[in-house]
């Protein structure tokens, strides 16, 4: 649990949390923060002096107290970076909230986190693909919980397909907590802590609360998962930030593929046009792009040379130069084969679709 240092450390004007993950780098812990010397502080040449002279005075630690008695007033644990149930991917990107308030299940930070997040105008095509990932996804992953904004439409549709299918499933809000926004999925988020999941915020009580928080929260809802699906959304859905946050960090961006015609739809296909996102039609090519482990206890592993579609002579002789398990991109296979561009293409596409290979970032392909 976050102690009255840590909190006290995030109450403090104008240190943002760039200025707070740094300050951590340097001295480990908020405790030993607000045990430096002013000289200590006032080397790392970039703290503002009046923040050099709240830490030294700690004028936040009355409101920090006051903190923690609303707290467990609410049954809140605020959970600091520096705590075991803090999510690890989260503490790796460089703007991380080093405070997270949690309602339910801290240890559910603890798990492997995916992210899916859509349109708030989900269509029955959305509702139905969300439902099938996760409800698949609880046969290929046991140590899963989704992870999603508490939005109408898509975010809520999969925490109730977490909810129904056994998963555990975390919603990211931009709400001061117990206070559930939007009000209307109260009892959804009651549901999710009955369930073993949790309902998590950066924001304090004494937060002054505005509408600007919401592209703050899709910064957690992308730097805490490993991966970021996006399964519905227009050309400018407010879900795009969320993938391009992922990106950012470099983490797995996967988008469901629509209808050319259907504008819900546009969002998603512009992702995977513009090699933002990886296409993803099953739950299984959502493990296979994490790298999670796909075998089950119960069930042997299917050797990696076995293939559930037959190769023809020229795939199998393309196949044949992925004899590393490092990625080759095109060049290096037309140099390989003497085979033109619009050649390898085909032959790529049908390696691809009898799940042989991969594509990567940077036209690149490996061996699966």
């Amino acid at each position: 649990m976050a102690s009255v240092e840590d909190i006290a450390l995030t109450l403090i004007p104008r240190l943002g949390p760039k200025g707070i993950a740094h300050l951590l780098d340097l001295f480990c812990s908020a405790e030993k923060i607000f045990s430096a010397t002013s000289d200590e502080l006032a080397r790392q040449g970039t703290l503002h002096p009046d923040i050099i002279e709240h830490i030294r005075r700690k004028t936040t630690f009355q409101a920090a107290e006051r903190e923690i008695k609303y707290c467990r007033h609410h049954t809140i644990t605020p959970v600091a970076s520096t705590d075991e149930n803090y999510p690890a991917l989260l503490r790796e990107t460089l703007d991380y909230p080093h405070v997270l308030y949690v309602m339910g299940n801290p240890e559910v930070l603890r798990k492997n986190h995916l992210t899916m997040v859509g349109t708030r105008r989900m269509t029955p095509y959305g509702q139905q693909i969300a439902e099938k990932l996760i409800s698949d996804l609880e046969t290929h992953s046991s140590e899963t919980a989704i992870v999603s904004g508490l939005a109408f439409g898509i975010d809520t549709a999969c925490h109730r397909a977490a909810l129904a299918y056994g998963i555990p499933t975390i919603g990211v809000v931009a709400s001061v907590l117990p206070e559930i926004t939007p009000a209307q999925h109260t009892a959804i988020a009651r549901d999710m802590i009955e369930h073993g999941g949790a309902i998590i915020s950066e924001l304090h009580s004494q937060t002054k609360q505005n509408g600007r928080y919401y592209l703050a929260r899709n910064r957690i809802l992308a730097g805490m998962s490993a991966g970021t699906v996006v399964v519905e959304s227009p050309v400018n859905g407010g879900s795009l930030s969320t993938a391009l946050m992922a990106d950012s960090y470099n983490r797995t961006v996967m988008a469901v593929p629509g209808r050319l015609t259907d504008n819900m739809s546009f969002g998603c296909n512009a992702l995977i046009r513009n090699r933002k996102a990886q296409m993803i039609l099953s739950a299984e090519d959502i493990v296979r792009e994490l790298m999670w482990d796909l075998s089950r206890p119960e069930e042997p592993t299917k050797p990696q040379s076995a293939l559930s579609v037959e190769l023809s002579r020229d795939e199998a002789e393309l196949l044949a130069c992925f004899h590393t398990g490092d990625p080759i991109s095109v060049e290096e296979l037309g140099n390989a084969t003497g085979r033109s561009v619009q050649e390898l293409s085909v032959l790529l596409f049908g390696l691809e679709m009898s799940g042989a290979i991969r594509q990567i970032p940077g036209n690149r392909y490996i061996r699966l």
